[in-house]
């Protein structure tokens, strides 16, 4: 399977739009449970969004629903972030993880492994 890695990230000015891209560095990402996290300066990582890829089940934490959207693309072994209409309070690092997920909360379950994660600042 291999470690999770996380791309797409940038400066974007708000109101501005990011797709972020997590694949597997082993290639195949077998893993059915997907969540985004993310830490802000001076903050705790909180969880963003996740998606059970068997169940269709998602979960966006309040913040950003209605802006980010969560899919998986089974050819390119891939799960994105689409985020749209990004506010500066956006800004930080977001990581993707195997997790546990349902409508209602996401929490990590890679035993406090993380990737590198991808910036995102989101500034005029």
């Amino acid at each position: 399977q291999g470690q999770l890695v996380e791309s797409g990230g940038g400066l974007v000015m708000p109101g501005g739009s990011l797709r972020l891209s997590c694949v597997a560095s082993g290639g195949s990402l077998v893993y059915d449970v997907i969540g985004w996290f993310r830490q802000a300066p001076g903050k705790e990582r909180e969880g963003v969004s996740c998606l059970a890829h068997t169940s269709g089940v998602t979960y966006y934490t309040n913040s950003v629903k209605g802006r980010f959207t969560i899919s998986r693309d089974p050819v390119k072994n891939a799960v994105y972030l689409q985020m749209n209409l990004l506010k500066p309070e956006d800004t930080g690092i977001y990581y993707c993880s195997t997790a546990a997920c349902s409508s209602d909360w996401v929490r990590p379950t890679n035993f406090g492994h993380w990737g590198q994660g991808t910036q995102v600042t989101v500034s005029s």
